[in-house]
């Protein structure tokens, strides 16, 4: 598609987009939004008329109803109040405003968004516009931000003849069902890899798990983590964070920073001690490496391998750290959490088997992640550049 472009010189200073399709040459026109499409505010019902009956009307009162471009359902009413009709355009005007979706079917639209009557361009349109910052410009409030009706239909857009409105379209809108291809594959195999967890470690007080791979028979041992490896906490500080550091910098959330030094260089499986990601960040490190000293590392192990260790304990450790955590102001992680946790393992082949079968799937996924994320880098630059 992208062969079928061309590229505007940059010194001619016309209303025409960087890049544009073939054929088309006409200066791009400013109209207002309100002028290009049918724009309806939503009103939310009476708090009487809101249900949990999916055969009811659908609801959608702001943007946390949005997902991947499409439009979900939380709460249902019983009365209509305003409607959208499926492929409308949903536009959040509460904090964060801006958000841009599409709905799958008919609706009823609450006090938190407008229905716009618009075509692929105007969709993309808007999704440029609020990643350009567009809505946060206009939105008031200092508690809850939001955007007016007056602001929303009175917005400035640039449009090109209806022709170059469909080529665009069209072309963004191939492009966002290939990263939904590649999003829809990364579901299905994180899907793959929770079932498969499920059913290849034993349940509680099983000796041996639901599914296993042929030859292994023999009922798997039971142990203490503090039998199995090394514990402590790293000693890194939140100041050792250097933007452009040489090595990983494993700190109290699921983001790896970098550091310029190192404090080990090991085999190790790291979760964090506390805050919002307390049993739920994991990470499995082979190298060198910095650690935050509320941060765990398990190491040194033995009759377990690390990468073993890592894919039991990140199954199960989060169930642990709920019963026993310390309900203070935040989740919290003791010693004793991660040393008194019963570990089940079978022999070191097995391990082999399950080790294998997990890090292909992770690498498989972390593949399909890198292309997604490729794919959206590319739609961000052309989105610049097809559009004034």
């Amino acid at each position: 598609m992208v062969g079928t472009m061309a590229k505007i010189d940059d010194s001619v200073k016309k209303k025409v987009p960087e890049l544009r399709f073939k054929g088309f040459t006409d200066e791009w026109e400013q109209r207002k939004l309100g002028d290009e499409v049918r724009i309806v505010m939503g009103q939310s019902p009476n708090s009487e008329n809101y249900t949990d009956d999916p055969n009811d009307y659908i609801l959608v009162q702001g943007n946390a109803d949005m997902k991947n471009g499409r439009v979900l359902p939380r709460v249902w009413t019983t009365q209509v109040t305003k409607q959208a009709e499926k492929d409308d355009l949903i536009l959040s005007v509460r904090a964060p405003v801006g958000d841009i979706g599409k709905t799958a079917y008919d609706v009823v639209i609450g006090r938190g968004v407008a229905a716009i009557k618009g075509n692929e361009f105007i969709f993309q349109n808007l999704g440029k516009m609020k990643s350009d910052g567009y809505w946060t410009r206009y939105s008031t409030g200092s508690t809850f931000e939001s955007i007016n009706s007056t602001d929303i239909k009175e917005a400035i857009i640039s449009v090109p003849a209806i022709e170059e409105q469909d080529k665009i379209g069209s072309f963004f809108k191939q492009l966002d069902n290939t990263i939904a291809l590649h999003q829809r594959k990364i579901d299905l195999l994180k899907e793959q890899k929770k079932g498969y967890l499920q059913k290849m470690f034993p349940k509680n007080g099983a000796k041996v798990p639901e599914l296993r791979f042929e030859g292994f028979a023999d009922d798997w041992e039971l142990r203490k983590s503090k039998e199995l490896c090394t514990i402590s906490t790293g000693k890194g500080n939140t100041q050792d964070k250097v933007d452009d550091g040489a090595y990983p910098f494993y700190v109290r959330s699921a983001t790896i920073e970098k550091s310029d030094e190192y404090l080990y260089d090991q085999e190790a499986v790291l979760t964090v001690g506390d805050g919002v990601g307390t049993g739920k960040v994991y990470h499995y490190v082979n190298g060198k490496y910095n650690l935050h000293q509320r941060v765990y590392r398990m190491y040194d192990f033995k009759d377990v391998s690390a990468k073993y260790f890592y894919y039991y304990f990140s199954k199960n450790f989060y169930k642990r750290v709920m019963s026993m955590t310390a309900k203070t102001s935040v989740d919290s992680v003791r010693m004793e959490m991660i040393a008194d946790m019963n570990i089940v393992f079978p022999s070191v082949k097995e391990q082999e088997n399950i080790v294998e079968l997990f890090s292909n799937l992770d690498n498989t996924i972390a593949l399909h992640q890198r292309k997604l994320d490729l794919l959206k880098e590319q739609k961000k630059g052309f989105l610049q550049k097809m559009f004034v």
